[in-house]
């Protein structure tokens, strides 16, 4: 996270552990590099430069492998959110999510980057599979993983109160939608929200990484 800059971030790296540790710091200094060295003052600015970092940290994440054959596959999935006067902006590659929180109501902003997803919007698979199926972790856009890259830039209008949470799969493969809303709806600190999804998540087996970060909107300038 960095507030200063009015940006928050995940990156579930891939390629094995060091590989994809390697690829999510990769992003992260991609998009504080570009968000602390250039101004923007516009939304359509705002969203450039979320652009501009995923590009980068592709760039990078792609550059490395080049030179180090042995992290073939190296790349990560990413959650890039900012904010500018009334909106939120945000870029989105892989199934890592960003949800909004409004009113006790839990909304998933971001789509899958997945086989699994295709198949469920094709109608070809049932969610309740859809949870289980061998497949489900497999994912169709990464950063840094294929020669192209494809990011979906979304933008909302935001209000008081609004608890945007970004997350990796680590989270949402453990945690159903109806206990993340409780954990997020309930009187906790945004911090103790945050520590509360990761300890549902390790209580319900915890295999993968879990990343939470949350943000919540306390007043508009």
């Amino acid at each position: 996270m960095m507030p200063e800059f009015s940006l928050f971030l995940v990156a579930d790296g891939m390629g094995g552990e060091a590989a994809g540790e390697l690829a999510s710091r990769i992003f992260a200094d991609a998009a504080i590099e570009v968000f602390s060295t250039t101004h923007a003052d516009s939304e359509d600015e705002r969203l450039d430069l979320i652009q501009r970092a995923f590009t980068l940290a592709h760039e990078r994440i792609r550059e490395h492998v080049s030179k180090h054959p042995y992290h073939g596959g190296m790349g990560c999935t990413a959650e890039l959110l900012s904010f500018i006067g009334e909106t939120c902006l945000l870029g989105h590659v892989g199934d890592s999510r960003t949800f909004l929180c409004r009113d006790g109501i839990l909304r998933q902003l971001t789509r899958d980057h997945s086989l699994i997803q295709d198949q469920l919007d094709q109608g070809l698979i049932t969610s309740a599979k859809a949870k289980k199926h061998p497949l489900r972790n497999v994912v169709l856009r990464a950063v840094g993983a294929n020669h192209t890259l494809g990011v979906d830039l979304l933008k909302g209008k935001i209000h008081p109160g609004d608890i945007f949470l970004l997350c990796s799969d680590g989270l949402t493969d453990m945690v159903d939608e109806a206990a993340i809303a409780a954990a997020l709806s309930s009187p906790l600190t945004c911090a103790e929200k945050g520590d509360r999804l990761i300890e549902l998540a390790k209580a319900a087996g915890g295999y993968d990484n879990i990343t939470v970060v949350l943000c919540e909107v306390e007043a508009l300038s």
